[in-house]
């Protein structure tokens, strides 16, 4: 039994440390045989820590026992990331005080912090093709490590600083005149993929919004809604990162003084912020700080406390789907709905005819969601369908969104 659940979460990567667990009156040499078993299932890949338990008799000086007994541990082959003799009785037994007790709590606690496994933090960068969005990776990592790209498929790095990890995943620009009607909503439907896998990663605890310096345009406005408002249901804090700052007189954080109240005019949610360059040019020192500012508000908006990392899941497509029925005022046919689209979201003839169609054969199963209880859905929709309806509602609001 037990060998199996360490085997299964070993697979799915959940192990973030194992304590070995031990009275202090048990002889040494019997400890062997269950480390050993601990140690053949973790392989070096999870740290194995030692808490001696039932230590009062130790006190005020528990950790004696560790320099009593740490060479006999040693000569037995046993290693360990770090160790911790405490008491865990109850303050009305005979030895044991509240000092003792207050020390045990501090050394389990301390023991956990420093020799835990760090999961990394998923972070999703995103913003208009030309933005520096390849370049703000590579200022993060400290190397190059990516590449602009013209694909519609976003990328992953693996980004480490100041004993932290970093998943940073980039996504493709979306501008709906340069891709196209199809390219545009593949693109989306890429994205929302993304974000469906990464619950299974632990969730999204991180929107970096990459933008070149100057007024955000409709395009802008709307890769923000899509992301932050539609995607993550504004449960994601977003830091916009203002980039191309290498010119910029003085401090390259005044850009933001003088133009943070367009955001706010414009219901941007922003957590934070950071002005940089994410090009070396003639100015090192500047591509430094760069790197030191990103840095700081990365780590300080994906600090353990600060938010617990949203998990999308399914739900949220009942969220979505749902508003989809009132957007068009539940049109009774599709040429009704044709003609809804062409007038509110100005899609041309043959594209509303095609999305038309689309909704027609998917909105009664639409309509007809239950609602979402016990993790599952009790309808007879398909994956498929829920995905199509989704892309729709996201181009309507889109397009509606550039018309504001």
């Amino acid at each position: 039994m037990l060998k199996e659940l360490v085997q299964t979460m070993m697979k799915e990567d959940v192990i973030h440390l194992v304590i070995y667990c031990v009275r202090g009156e048990r002889v040494i040499r019997t400890l062997r045989r269950n480390y050993k078993f601990i140690h053949s299932q973790v392989k070096g890949k999870v740290p194995i820590v030692l808490v001696i338990t039932s230590l009062e008799s130790y006190e005020p000086d528990m950790e004696e026992w560790w320099r009593l007994n740490e060479n006999a541990i040693s000569k037995l082959g046993m290693i360990f990331a770090g160790h911790a003799c405490v008491t865990t009785g109850m303050i009305t037994h005979s030895k044991v005080t509240q000092l003792g007790r207050n020390q045990s709590y501090d050394a389990v606690c301390k023991l956990i912090e420093q020799c835990r496994l760090s999961k990394p933090r998923n972070v999703i960068l995103f913003g208009q093709r030309g933005a520096g969005k390849s370049s703000l990776v590579n200022l993060i990592a400290g190397e190059n490590v990516a590449k602009t790209s013209s694909t519609l498929q976003w990328r992953e790095y693996s980004v480490r600083f100041d004993g932290d990890s970093y998943n940073v995943y980039d996504t493709v620009g979306l501008e709906e005149a340069q891709l196209g009607t199809k390219e545009y909503l593949d693109a989306i439907e890429n994205a929302y993929s993304l974000i469906q896998g990464l619950e299974k990663q632990g969730g999204i605890d991180l929107l970096l919004f990459c933008m070149r310096a100057g007024r955000p345009n409709a395009t802008i406005q709307s890769n923000y809604r899509l992301f932050h408002e539609f995607l993550c249901d504004k449960k994601v804090p977003v830091v916009v990162v203002i980039t191309y700052l290498e010119n910029e007189v003085g401090e390259m954080d005044t850009w933001w003084t003088r133009n943070k109240h367009i955001f706010r005019h414009q219901e941007f949610d922003i957590a934070g912020h950071a002005c940089i360059t994410a090009i070396k040019g003639n100015d090192p020192h500047r591509y430094e700080q760069s790197r030191t500012t990103i840095r700081s508000v990365v780590k300080e908006f994906t600090a353990d406390g600060q938010k617990e990392a949203w998990k999308g899941g399914d739900n949220t497509f009942v969220s979505l789907l749902r508003r989809l029925g009132g957007l068009l005022g539940k049109p009774s046919s599709k040429n009704d709905m044709v003609f809804r689209l062409i007038k509110r979201c100005e899609l041309s003839s043959d594209v509303a005819k095609q999305v038309a169609g689309m909704i027609k054969n998917d909105l009664d199963c639409v309509s007809s969601l239950p609602i979402y209880r016990h993790n599952v859905f009790y309808s007879s929709c398909t994956y498929s369908k829920i995905i199509s309806s989704v892309r729709w509602f996201v181009l309507n609001v889109i397009t509606q969104m550039r018309r504001m």
